[in-house]
């Protein structure tokens, strides 16, 4: 609490200070903070099961092949699969409680990429977006300097990850290329080796004389040339930034960093995404595919696909602590839902909205804490349940933005960032 806050609130008061009082200064601080975000998407679904709710008591048919792991906190345990990641407890929270009804991908997807569901219904297919993503509202709020893209995604942007009525310019920058290669070069942001820096300026330059000239007509903001200049312009800061450059040159990180995330394009994207981060990108998607796990899904995990999550995300959370960046920069861990509490014919699990797991850390976000709990089986959030809304509050809340925030749509229909959504009040310290 900042000194006139404690003024204004009263020495009187603080004995029966309430939970909407204290929030609401939380809420103003947040409102004053340059919080970054790392949004890590499992796209399809993983199993709260084999990550970070396991039910080692449960029937063998509900509790699966693996075992379980001590995490740093005594009593709580993970799945066996995910060592690093319980030794990195102390510095992260899990929400065991996140429920909702949306049980297909493109609904789901939707639901928790964006904070709201969908008006219609939608199938497993879909690529819609009815409500801007997340990094595209804080693109919106945010202003980046330095000609860097206020929202990028990595290597594809989610189905739902784009900016529907707050147009094109708030669409994630995708970086699709693997950062693990030799030859790794940012598409779009390297000039071509053809044209040196100087000759480009000069172009620069004799575009903006012509662009002196009268335009052919006076409604200025109807003329797609006002668009292409706005979007040619940015492409330039971003071609020219020395920012930008040092921030996408990932072989500037010393090997030893480099190997602690994995020699993996998965892990070199997560550190890529910590040096985007660090020079004032609010807000990275690292999009993570196959974990739709409707077979084989033990098998799955035994490849290097929960390995490299577990090495990948404990080495961010460690590396960003390490370099006193966590206190600003969010890390967020989770896909659509969970997956089904008994295994299926084929070896896996199936879609499972009612129940699944979410891993948060930094920007004031207590560490070795676990908020909610499922019922004995892992059937259902059954203790301090929470929607994706109460999910989206607390996001937009810590990266400093309200979400009532009333935006015009194409329309100019007043659209509600969130509604109904109340902070995970846990994720507060």
């Amino acid at each position: 609490m900042g000194r006139r806050d404690f003024i204004q609130t009263g020495l009187g008061a603080l004995g029966g200070l309430g939970l909407t009082s204290m929030l609401g200064l939380q809420s103003r601080a947040a409102a004053k903070s340059d919080t970054r975000c790392i949004f890590i998407w499992l796209d399809g679904g993983p199993s709260h099961y084999e990550t970070f709710d396991p039910k080692p008591d449960a029937p063998s048919e509900i509790r699966g092949e693996f075992g379980t792991v001590p995490t740093t906190v005594p009593g709580v345990h993970f799945s066996d699969k995910f060592p690093h990641l319980a030794k990195s407890f102390d510095r992260f929270t899990v929400v065991r409680s996140i429920a909702h009804a949306q049980n297909n991908h493109g609904a789901g997807n939707h639901y928790l990429m964006t904070g709201a569901p969908t008006p219609v219904p939608v199938g497993c297919g879909a690529y819609v977006t009815f409500h801007p993503s997340y990094g595209s509202v804080v693109s919106h709020h945010r202003k980046v300097e330095h000609g860097l893209p206020g929202y990028i995604s990595t290597p594809r942007m989610s189905r739902s990850g784009g900016p529907n009525f707050l147009g094109a310019q708030h669409a994630p920058f995708v970086i699709s290329d693997n950062p693990d290669k030799k030859d790794f070069r940012v598409r779009d942001v390297t000039l071509p080796r053809a044209i040196q820096d100087g000759r480009a300026k000069s172009r620069v330059e004799l575009r903006k004389s012509l662009d002196q000239m009268r335009r052919m007509t006076d409604a200025a903001a109807e003329d797609p040339a006002v668009a292409f200049d706005e979007y040619y312009a940015k492409a330039f800061d971003l071609v020219t930034s020395d920012e930008a450059q040092k921030a996408f040159d990932i072989s500037h990180e010393p090997e030893a960093v480099r190997e602690k995330y994995g020699r993996n394009d998965f892990g070199q994207r997560l550190l890529l995404a910590r040096r985007l981060t660090e020079v004032g990108v609010p807000f990275v998607t690292v999009y993570n595919g196959g974990w739709d796990d409707h077979r084989s899904l033990f098998t799955n995990y035994k490849k290097s696909k929960a390995e490299r999550l577990d090495i990948g995300v404990s080495a961010l959370i460690e590396d960003l602590a390490e370099r006193g960046s966590l206190d600003n920069t969010m890390v967020v861990l989770l896909g659509e839902f969970g997956r089904t509490p008994k295994i299926n014919k084929d070896g896996g699990r199936d879609h499972w909205s009612f129940a699944m797991s979410v891993l948060m850390a930094g920007a004031g976000i207590p560490g070795g804490q676990i908020v909610g709990a499922t019922d004995v089986k892992g059937y259902y959030a059954n203790e301090n349940i929470y929607a994706p809304e109460d999910f989206a509050s607390t996001l937009y809340t810590k990266m400093g933005i309200d979400p009532q925030t009333i935006l015009p749509d194409t329309n100019n229909r007043p659209i509600q960032l969130v509604n109904n959504g109340r902070l995970i009040k846990e994720l507060f310290a």
